[in-house]
Formats: structure tokens, sequence, C-alpha cells
């Protein structure tokens, strides 16, 4: 998979682009039908199956105070787009060039003459362009005038409701993992690399290996039962705590794990943690020993949860 990063790495190719365009946040079922759509048609043209996507959001650069949390790292999304035949990703830094940019401007220098687009599928909601003058008609006009065809994604229904991102984080903040799972097609899992904690646990006899989450927000948090991959053939059952550590630091998120049976060094190493069930909410303790008994009974909570 080739990736394309900003405006200046853009250059016209031979192979001409069937192009859908947004945040993929956590590539659920709904963007992985979009995705299959655009192959099939990408094949059927001899085109290259292209997704644009930005990095930061349109909401993170306008509003950072209030842009949901992420489902997914930019890597995590470009390893699974991978994994899903995309040819090409084309990452636009947004910023304030970006934000200046007109409708015709994005139309013309990056869809015709950067990309080469032949075939676009967006949603019909999607707006662009300085002052978001951009929308759907917009890009049916410039189509007819620049030749490409352009269609709106076709709605993913789960029950009698649309999946969407939003749908997902709020099952995940609710600790609802099983409707996360339906709508995502998959386990919801955070990847990252263990890093050196202030190895207070060790003190009260839990060794934990700490991941930074590399986002501004969680889209879950509590205690929760957990499966890890990453260190080795074997599948490590263990205990997850998401969030502030209130009780010993509470000034960053962080995932912080306690892994069954098992006592290696294992800083640097990349885990793939995979959410099993929901035990209880984050809390604050009085104590360090009121904490120790608290993290005895989840551990013995998800001990039970995997042996069932």
């Amino acid at each position: 998979m080739r990736l394309i990063r900003g405006l200046h790495n853009l250059h016209h190719s031979q192979l001409g682009s069937a192009l859908t365009i947004g945040n993929f946040d956590g590539l659920h079922r709904g963007h992985q039908a979009v995705l299959r759509h655009l192959r099939q048609r990408a094949a059927e043209q001899q085109l290259a199956t292209t997704v644009m996507t930005f990095e930061p959001t349109a909401q993170e650069y306008f509003s950072p105070g209030t842009a949901p949390a992420r489902l997914q790292r930019l890597r995590d999304k470009l390893a699974m787009l991978q994994e899903l035949d995309v040819n090409q990703v084309h990452c636009l830094r947004f910023n304030q060039e970006l934000a200046a940019l007109s409708a015709d401007a994005f139309v013309r220098q990056i869809l015709v003459e950067g990309l080469d687009v032949r075939y676009l599928v967006v949603g019909d909601d999607f707006r662009f362009g300085k002052e978001r003058r951009g929308d759907f008609a917009f890009l049916q006009q410039a189509g007819q005038r620049y030749g490409f065809e352009v269609v709106s994604t076709r709605t993913f229904l789960e029950g009698e409701d649309r999946v969407s991102s939003t749908r997902i984080r709020q099952a995940l903040a609710e600790g609802d993992l099983a409707m996360a799972e339906q709508l995502l097609g998959r386990s919801y899992r955070i990847c990252g690399r263990v890093s050196p904690g202030q190895q207070r646990g060790r003190t009260i006899g839990f060794h934990t290996a700490n991941v930074r989450l590399h986002r501004v927000v969680s889209p879950l948090k509590g205690v929760f039962a957990v499966r890890v991959y990453g260190l080795g053939s074997d599948v490590l059952n263990g205990v997850a705590n998401v969030g502030t550590r209130p009780t010993v630091d509470g000034s960053y998120c962080v995932l912080e794990i306690h892994l069954f049976d098992f006592d290696s060094d294992i800083y640097g190493r990349h885990l793939d943690v995979e959410f099993c069930r929901k035990l209880r909410e984050e809390k604050k303790f009085e104590s360090f020993e009121a904490l120790k008994q608290q993290i005895e009974f989840d551990a013995e909570q998800a001990r039970t949860f995997f042996s069932e």
C-alpha cells in the first residue's frame, strides 16, 4: 500500500483513482462495505483503490476541546486499510492551509490534478473547502465538468440503526463491548508500545505494563478483563485499567495491564489488547491497601470470566 502524506507529495500517476474520503475511524462494518464496493469498481475500471483521510480530523482542528474520542490511532488505521487491500492512502494534514483552500481548488488541485479521480464515493452530508462551501451537489457538478462519477455511500444498518463510529463510541462508553463488536465486525482492541511507568504496582504486588494511548480522549474507561497479543505465540489473559489512575497520579490517561502468571521485562514491546468484559468503573481509593484489595478482586473476577 502506498501512503501519500500532505499536498506537496501528490504526483499525477498514469493509473487513475477510485476514491473515497472520510475519517474512517474504527473502520467498522459500514466502512468495510464502502471499501468492498470501491474495490469492485476500481477493478472494473482498472483504477487504484484510494482512501483520503485527515490528520488531525476537522473536528480536532476546529474544536479540539469537544472532538470525539478516537477509536483508532492513525498507525492502526493504516495497518487495517492495508489488510483491506487498499492500494493507496492520501493522508492530508488538516491545517490552516487546507482550511483556507476553496472547494473548487480542493477538487481541481487534489482530486483531479493530484489523484486523477475517476470514481468518487462520499457521504451525501460531506462538506469541504473554505467555510464548508463544497457539498455533494458541488462534487456532482465538478464531476460533470472534469469527467468523474460521484456516488453517495450506502447506509449500512445494524438492526434499525445505521452503523457509525458514533454508535461504537457510545457502546464503548457504556461498557457494551458486545454491541461494539457487532458494529465493528471484530472485538475492540487498543494497540501500543509498553513504556516505563511509575512502578507503583510492584509495591502492592501487581506488576503492570503501561501503554500510552496517544489520543486526547479515550473511547472507553474503567477496568476490564483483557486478552493480550504480541508476546510470542501465546495469548495472555489479564486485567486492565483505562483511565487517569486517580489513586496514583490522575494527570493523564493510560492503559495499565496486569498479566496473569507472567513476570518478564517487556518494555518496548508492542501489545495488541482485546477488551473482553467491563468489570467496573475507575474510582479513587483512600489508600494503596484499599486499591490492592480491589485489584485482587478485579483479577479474580477476570480469571473467573476466562474460565467460564
